[in-house]
């Protein structure tokens, strides 16, 4: 390979310039040192690179197949200077953790409790926010760690799970008598209020997607924004929670609530903490993750 980064980079200013004059502009360079460049690199790789007419240059197909693989690789190489600039800004003083308010009050306290006591200097922010927004806020690298369930995009994350989640439905005895009195209707799924975190909440998509799967329908549906609403309304008597078994494990121990016999198979979900796989070596994050999984084997 006889060509080099630098022309791999003027070919990408020139195409996303689409013109010379205005590469040469951008990179202070002249355009006969730009033309020449091309050239070469058209040479080197036996093909032409653009197609040239009065108000520029456009890419051939060959061209544009290159460009694709060369606009990726100088985005990577951004990613790898703001990680690098971030390493070198943020050393071990700061650590940003998003979560929502529900794995921030059930999961998360636990770990953090455990980060803070090994690393009592460490300065530590937590965004409160829906599982989609804390994705989101990862992938514009707005926080280092989030806690969520597993990533649709693996390739993307390093993702170390914790724990195994079980969607159930809970009411209190009382309610359940009260509906079987004042209801002829045997089918619970006509006749319950059934309380549902609201459609924007990545548990609600994944219940919808069940219930439409197992070809079921429930007829009264009331929206609740959060997970601890959803338990102490259906702690009151107020309907059917579908709720996350192990943050009401107590309730149902104590039998403050019961758990519905409706014959449904959810399939369990691993939540866990997820960073971006080119932010893994920056010191605060890495000290975390070790932190976790010593906690997960209890040498924390």
């Amino acid at each position: 390979m006889d060509h080099t980064l630098s022309q791999y980079y003027i070919f990408y200013i020139v195409a996303l310039q689409g013109n010379i004059s205005k590469a040469a502009e951008k990179l202070y360079i002249s355009q006969p040192a730009i033309s020449k460049s091309i050239r070469k690199l058209e040479k080197a790789l036996n093909t032409p690179l653009f197609k040239r007419n009065s108000r520029g240059v456009t890419l051939t197909e060959d061209g544009e197949l290159l460009y694709q693989h060369v606009q990726e690789a100088f985005a990577q190489l951004e990613i790898a200077e703001q990680t690098l600039e971030r390493k070198h800004a943020l050393g071990i003083s700061h650590l940003r953790i998003g979560a929502s308010s529900t794995l921030c009050k059930y999961v998360l306290l636990p770990y953090l409790q455990s980060f803070v006591a090994a690393n009592p200097h460490v300065k530590i922010t937590i965004s409160c926010q829906s599982s989609y927004k804390t994705i989101e806020l990862l992938q514009e690298q707005k926080i280092d760690i989030g806690l969520i369930g597993t990533p649709s995009s693996p390739k993307t994350y390093e993702f170390f799970p914790i724990l195994s989640i079980h969607d159930t439905f809970v009411a209190t005895d009382t309610y359940l008598n009260n509906l079987s009195l004042r209801e002829e209707d045997s089918n619970i799924y006509h006749t319950a209020t059934f309380m549902l975190l609201d459609e924007e909440n990545i548990t609600r998509q994944f219940i919808n997607n069940y219930i439409k799967d197992q070809s079921l329908q429930l007829d009264n549906i009331l929206e609740v924004s959060t997970m601890d609403l959803l338990i102490e309304f259906s702690k009151i008597g107020l309907g059917v929670g579908c709720v996350i078994k192990e943050f009401v494990q107590t309730e149902l121990d104590h039998h403050v609530l019961t758990e519905l016999p409706l014959g449904l198979d959810i399939p369990t979900r691993e939540i866990g903490f997820a960073c971006l796989k080119e932010s893994r070596v920056l010191p605060p994050i890495q000290s975390f993750m070790e932190q976790v999984a010593a906690f997960e084997t209890g040498n924390a």
